[in-house]
């Protein structure tokens, strides 16, 4: 009996870790077309819609060029988080990157997602003295 007991405890302990979950504003953010130096920084805003306080315990990016920053501290029930995303846009071309958060939340892996295309910036200097007499 005290097995038994012993069990659905167990069970109800593991039922309640997994309790957590998270939901983004947006799961794919799109930079659109950005100048080649641009700001790459992009923040991802999510609310924890569980009953339990969430833990991201790792975020990985599928590339060195996004670089992303996870939460410090645990979100609480209720309350919204925040995962920032550095791109490298001094790499000109079109690109799409993948961010894996790793959390105590039901489903202990998602992913999220940067698109966008890195322009050649155009100098203006240029452009004035192909205009100017000089």
């Amino acid at each position: 009996m005290k097995v038994f007991a012993s069990i659905v405890v167990l069970f109800f302990l593991s039922f309640s870790v997994h309790a957590q979950e998270f939901k983004f504003e947006k799961e794919i953010i799109d930079y659109g077309k950005i100048a080649k130096g641009d700001n790459g920084e992009r923040i991802f805003i999510f609310t924890n819609t569980g009953n339990q306080p969430l833990i991201i315990k790792n975020i990985q990016s599928s590339c060195g060029c996004t670089v992303p920053k996870k939460p410090e501290q645990p979100i609480m029930p209720g309350e919204k988080g925040e995962i920032k995303v550095s791109y490298d846009t001094t790499r000109i071309g079109g690109f799409s990157k993948a961010i894996t958060i790793f959390s105590n939340a039901k489903n202990s892996r998602k992913v999220i997602k940067i698109k966008g295309y890195v322009e050649k910036a155009i100098s203006l200097d240029k452009k004035k003295s192909l205009l100017s007499d000089s």
